[in-house]
């Protein structure tokens, strides 16, 4: 049975795609968060945040990239598989 506190206090499951394009928004809000706090001039906020944010992102995605390359070539090119 479905309660209102069931709807608070469940969980959304994330998958396939979503939990790659999840990553766009957060990663977003926390250049911008960090930005504003670093940035002496309101002109320079936009362009700081844009930079800090492709590079997160493409951190975060090179980071991704390197594990699974890990996980291919120690688990799915194993030689006792």
């Amino acid at each position: 049975m479905t309660t209102p506190l069931t709807a608070i206090l469940g969980y959304v499951v994330i998958g396939g795609i979503w939990r790659v394009t999840m990553l766009i928004p957060l990663s977003l809000s926390v250049a911008i968060v960090y930005k504003t706090t670093r940035c002496r001039q309101i002109r320079e906020i936009p362009t700081a945040v844009l930079g800090l944010w492709i590079t997160i992102v493409l951190g975060m995605y090179a980071v991704g990239a390197a594990a699974w390359l890990v996980f291919v070539i120690c688990v799915e090119w194993a030689p006792w598989r």
